[in-house]
């Protein structure tokens, strides 16, 4: 059931997926989505994007969302 959710968020939003936690757990995935936008309004829009995606995937509940920021250089 993961499978769809990640091809989706590839191909039909063109972000970075990857599932990067409990791989050997039944019935449950960590995945991150990484996005990059020219600005900021644009990453809030593609976020909101993402969330409804993930909102709206059968069988599937969202549990936690965390939001990561790079540090400055």
């Amino acid at each position: 059931m993961l499978r769809p959710l990640i091809d989706g968020l590839r191909h039909r939003l063109k972000v970075s997926v990857a599932e990067v936690d409990h791989q050997d757990t039944w019935q449950r995935a960590a995945v991150a989505v990484a996005l990059v936008a020219s600005s900021a309004v644009q990453l809030d829009e593609l976020r909101a994007r993402v969330d409804r995606l993930v909102d709206t995937a059968p069988d599937m509940e969202l549990l936690d969302v965390q939001i990561a920021w790079p540090e400055p250089a």
